[in-house]
């Protein structure tokens, strides 16, 4: 078994959701153009596109009222 850093098996398996399936979106603090904060998702928001991966700004009630929403 290969050996990886745990950010990186978190990203692996982001991967091959978003893969599998393209209703699968990420939406967090700094995920997009910064990579968030220990690089889990960089590279995303290039190879994905800015319609599956958001910057949401740091507002934990809009944060959830927009996942209630997509989940709806």
């Amino acid at each position: 078994m290969a050996e990886m850093y745990f950010w990186e098996a978190i990203q692996q398996a982001l991967r091959h959701e978003m893969d599998c399936d393209e209703n699968v979106i990420l939406v967090g603090e700094d995920i997009g153009t910064y990579g968030g904060a220990f690089k889990v998702t960089r590279g995303m928001l290039e190879d994905y596109g800015p319609e599956r991966v958001m910057d949401s700004p740091i507002s934990e009630g809009g944060l959830a009222g927009l996942c209630a929403g997509a989940a709806i």
